[in-house]
């Protein structure tokens, strides 16, 4: 790995305009081996840096993930009780067939939603519940518990299929451990990893250091409005609510890469870093709200599994990730992989809708391509190199 080549792939991306901003990040279990930016948080704005706030999305999966896993460690949850008694809208859940309800006949688990075969989907990626969300003259606001009171689309178990599952693994990790989900993630995440930056909410001290997110133009340009507190909600999304910045996320990977700091067993990582869907297929998500999301499949043309919050690539990627090695990523182009084969993580920030963007995409992979490239002659084998922002 060679820092400069790293800080090449930033700073030309900014250059041609595929990204404002990004920070990036190469860790192993101890610490950073590279950490940089380049670009601003928006026009005018701040440069990014290590400290610069992103809306990481769905990267929020993973630490719902970790925290269920902590009390499933402790006894309060189980991976395959069904979970009506402790979330009465999933005792009864209905499927949904071409506009006509029926009852599904298998309860929902933990399992089931930690691995996103429970049947619930997303908006942007079904039309059945966009056609759904279109019928109902009061649809219920975002943000809100009865929001997230969907049909499923199939019987849990049956297949793959992203969507809101890991919001209602918020709900259970909230209903076991009798704490807002905002507090638990402090009490026994955050505060133990010292994520200091990583939270639901902002305070206005925050917003001149956070990035806008970034729409593109008609003609390639992008732009954004200035950042704003996010509104009040009714229930903390699971899913995707966090924001963090590239020096706190590396420090929850780490606990992927260094035998769960303290804050999880080797046994639970085993358990969400193993295939959990046997012979289903994962990654694929279509789309049917492109101005949101183009659509994607994580590993095109790969047979991908699902642990308990992570993508398991099953073969060496394109460019360069190691079969066997987690990953995901979140709306607004923010990606992260951790390869145990190198017992290393990676992590990429960027502010750009739709997910999907071609600028974001090409930026992330010329960044993993620049990580796995081999070092040049001259390089001094095996420094760990952190680079000023």
């Amino acid at each position: 790995m060679n820092p400069e080549a790293l800080q090449r792939v930033l700073d030309n991306a900014v250059a041609s305009g595929h990204v404002a901003g990004v920070a990036a990040a190469v860790t192993d279990g101890r610490g950073p081996l590279f950490e940089s930016a380049a670009g601003v948080t928006q026009k005018g704005g701040q440069q990014v840096d290590a400290d610069t706030i992103f809306w990481i999305a769905s990267m929020t999966k993973p630490v719902t993930s970790l925290a269920a896993m902590q009390l499933v460690e402790q006894g309060k949850l189980s991976l395959d009780a069904p979970l009506g008694g402790l979330l009465p809208e999933l005792a009864h859940p209905q499927i949904v067939e071409s506009g006509k309800f029926r009852p599904a006949t298998r309860p929902i688990t933990l399992r089931h939603l930690l691995t996103h075969t429970s049947g619930f989907s997303y908006a942007f990626a079904s039309a059945e519940y966009t056609a759904l969300r279109a019928a109902d003259p009061n649809p219920p606001a975002p943000g809100t518990r009865a929001a997230l009171n969907a049909p499923l689309l199939f019987e849990p178990g049956e297949r793959w299929e992203y969507g809101i599952s890991t919001d209602w693994v918020g709900l259970a990790v909230e209903a076991a451990s009798g704490e807002s989900l905002a507090a638990y993630f402090q009490n026994h995440i955050f505060a133990p990893l010292g994520m200091a930056d990583t939270s639901f909410t902002l305070t206005p001290a925050q917003l001149p250091r956070t990035a806008a997110v970034h729409r593109r133009q008609p003609d390639g340009t992008l732009a954004a409005p200035p950042p704003t507190l996010p509104p009040a909600t009714e229930i903390f999304s699971g899913g995707g609510g966090l924001y963090s910045t590239l020096a706190d996320y590396q420090k929850f990977l780490r606990v992927f890469l260094s035998g769960g700091a303290g804050i999880l067993s080797a046994h639970s990582l085993a358990e969400m870093s193993r295939n959990q869907i046997g012979s289903l297929r994962a990654g694929f998500i279509p789309s049917n709200n492109p101005a949101f999301f183009l659509g994607a499949d994580a590993a095109p043309g790969m047979d991908s599994k699902w642990g308990l919050g992570f993508l398991i690539y099953p073969a060496k990627g394109r460019f360069g990730r190691n079969a066997g090695s987690l990953g995901w990523a979140g709306a607004a182009n923010t990606y992260f992989w951790i390869d145990p084969v190198v017992n290393r993580a990676a992590v990429i920030l960027m502010q750009i809708l739709p997910s999907g963007d071609t600028g974001a995409l090409k930026t992330l992979c010329g960044f993993e391509a620049a990580v796995y490239a081999r070092p040049k002659e001259h390089a001094i084998s095996g420094a760990s190199n952190k680079l000023g922002n």
